[in-house]
């Protein structure tokens, strides 16, 4: 049995005395419901790959087919979990908190199956669809069945709604995050690096402008110096913690 987290109190009033709290959300999070890394799914079948031939779009131009055919295989282990206690965690704190923002790298869509509210996807979302021509979202109504699919409007092959290796992310999502970053008072990173950017610069910027910021994280990383409040542990057993603490008064 895991030992228990311990919560500084001073944490739990600085957040209900917080106007606005940002949290992001890394792999770390993710693998906690079973979700391997990108990388570690790269085994068994898969281990002949390299990256480039799997998530960039010079890959999908080359062999629409084979990238297709490893998203849905990834699809199909995303679509057999299920969200952990610690996005249940962050759901409960949402509803104690004044203007909670929930920012996550991870593509898997768990934080809104666990009822997440206000997410911004920085890497897209593993289960929508786009036009590869023009990158416009496309319902399964709009589908020309094959494999790939194809677009009903231009014809075009679909690819999964994420973003690959050398891809900008959403212009509009990070301007979200930067702009709530940039107003936050308390900032969270949760199960992530802090290495990976423009990711990473979110932490950054809410430094810049005051924000006590908040580690989760069971290993220690290059934003632990800077953390008010580091929490040691994986967040499915120190959220719970941080939402019953929340909700007890």
């Amino acid at each position: 049995m895991s030992a228990p987290v311990t919560v500084d109190e001073r944490l739990i009033q600085t957040l209900r005395e917080s106007a606005s709290t940002v949290f992001l959300t890394g792999a770390g999070v993710s693998a906690e419901s079973g979700i391997p890394t990108f990388r570690d799914a790269m085994a068994g079948l898969w281990s002949q790959y390299r990256p480039e031939e799997l998530a960039t779009p010079e890959g999908f131009d080359r062999d629409p087919e084979l990238v297709w055919r490893w998203y849905e295989w990834r699809r199909g282990i995303v679509s057999r979990t299920h969200p952990n206690a610690g996005h249940h965690a962050l759901r409960k704190m949402q509803d104690c908190l004044t203007d909670p923002i929930l920012v996550t790298q991870n593509v898997d869509g768990l934080h809104q199956r666990a009822g997440n509210e206000q997410t911004i996807e920085l890497h897209g979302n593993l289960f929508r669809n786009l036009c590869s021509r023009d990158m416009h979202a496309v319902t399964a109504g709009q589908l020309i069945p094959g494999v790939p699919p194809r677009c009903t409007r231009c014809g075009s092959f679909i690819r999964p709604g994420v973003v690959w290796f050398g891809e900008m992310l959403p212009a509009e999502a990070l301007e979200r995050a930067r702009e709530a970053a940039r107003r936050c008072n308390v900032f969270f990173s949760i199960g992530t690096s802090s290495q990976v950017y423009p990711a990473a610069e979110l932490a950054e910027i809410a430094l810049g402008g005051g924000a006590i910021i908040v580690e989760v994280n069971p290993e220690r990383t290059a934003l632990t110096p800077y953390a008010e409040f580091v929490l040691s542990s994986p967040s499915g057993a120190a959220l719970p913690e941080i939402a019953r603490r929340l909700g007890s008064n």
